[in-house]
């Protein structure tokens, strides 16, 4: 089975797990510590916090934030659950923006469109949660105006993005946003095997999450409200979680980080490959900005509807895994969101029953590409 994306671990990494193993820490200590600089170095951002999960990322981050109950969250109905349950996990309200039709990302023309409205009508959001797609980065410094403009916060779900870049500057330096939160799971740029960070440039929301992430208890003597108790005396201040990262999960990160960079050169490699084919059949795939950079966590094709389903099923059937990312939020039961509302984000529909994730990661071989490309272009020539 030839998945559409996987780890690559290596000795380094088995070597590096083992050395933790062996050692005196096991859960969150001085490895933690270590990878937590070590992403912050290599982003160039002031602060980062390690989770369990990106998912526990964005949990943390929203309450940093201060969204509380019946705050309004907007995000793009393409992206994973998460993005949008951590709203709900807080009573939130969520609702969706549009994608465009060429980046599969946020609209920002529909964005702006629907700010203008929800203004009127004093329903503007609290937050909007842009998604880099696959990799491919939103367009940050509009989005970020419109912030200014009419006062919401921005949290980047950038889980897809670890390695892109916006205009040459890392996405996860926060330039545009309050908070950036990315993923580590196995089909990610690297992995922890499960884990995720958040960074930020705001110490006052880095302090916030750390807490959030250690069941809310604070033992930084200098955070402490009663400060004339002995070295044990810690304090629960904050309703929190054990979202912790272990130091065995930040030991593999430590060691896949070094090779981030080769990672998503390769990445971009094959994506070229697919490009330089589907080309020819005028497929479509992301438009990536010329000024940035794209990690490819995923090469999404869009194929035509009427034979989508067929192509799915047979690449299956030849043992390649190709996946559809994503289902719209929105079609989900927990939205109650009626059929007749579905209209209202046409761009997402007609991604979601065109849309195939194609087989991209270092280890994929020339001639598996090969083959998904013949079984494509047949498809599309017939």
């Amino acid at each position: 089975m030839i998945p559409y994306s996987r780890q690559k671990i290596d000795n380094q990494d088995i070597s590096s797990v083992k050395k933790v193993l062996k050692s005196n820490y096991l859960t969150t200590g001085p490895e933690t510590l270590n990878f937590e600089n070590n992403v912050r170095k290599f982003l160039k951002c002031k602060y980062a916090i390690s989770t369990s999960s990106a998912s526990a990322a964005l949990h943390v981050s929203l309450m940093a934030i201060g969204f509380k109950k019946n705050d309004i969250l907007w995000t793009t109905p393409i992206t994973f659950t998460s993005t949008a349950s951590a709203a709900l996990h807080l009573g939130g309200k969520v609702d969706f923006v549009d994608i465009d039709e060429n980046t599969f990302n946020i609209s920002v023309s529909k964005l702006e469109k629907k700010l203008l409205q929800a203004k009127k009508k004093n329903k503007l959001p609290k937050l909007v949660i842009p998604v880099h797609l696959g990799g491919n980065p939103c367009d940050m410094k509009k989005i970020k105006h419109l912030s200014k403009k009419y006062g919401f916060k921005i949290i980047e779900d950038a889980s897809h993005a670890f390695g892109s870049k916006i205009r040459n500057k890392q996405i996860g330096n926060c330039q545009y946003s309050d908070i950036t939160v990315f993923s580590f799971h196995p089909v990610k740029i690297i992995t922890t095997c499960e884990g995720g960070i958040a960074t930020t440039k705001n110490k006052k929301l880095y302090e916030t999450m750390r807490v959030l992430r250690e069941h809310g208890i604070e033992r930084n003597s200098q955070n402490l409200v009663n400060k004339k108790e002995g070295a044990w005396y810690y304090e629960h201040q904050l309703l929190g979680f054990n979202y912790r990262l272990s130091d065995v999960h930040a030991s593999l990160g430590n060691s896949q980080l070094k090779k981030v960079k080769k990672f998503v050169k390769v990445r971009n490699k094959i994506a070229n490959i697919y490009i330089k084919n589907f080309n020819k059949l005028k497929i479509q795939y992301q438009i990536i900005e010329k000024k940035n950079y794209c990690s490819y966590h995923l090469f999404i094709i869009l194929v035509p509807k009427m034979i989508h389903k067929k192509i799915f099923n047979f690449l299956r059937s030849k043992k390649f895994f190709v996946n559809i990312h994503y289902i719209p939020l929105f079609m989900h039961p927990i939205y109650n969101m009626k059929k007749s509302k579905y209209k209202k984000f046409q761009n997402s529909l007609n991604y979601y029953r065109s849309a195939i994730s194609l087989p991209i990661y270092d280890g994929l071989k020339i001639d598996q590409q090969k083959k998904i490309i013949n079984i494509i272009s047949k498809f599309i020539k017939s």
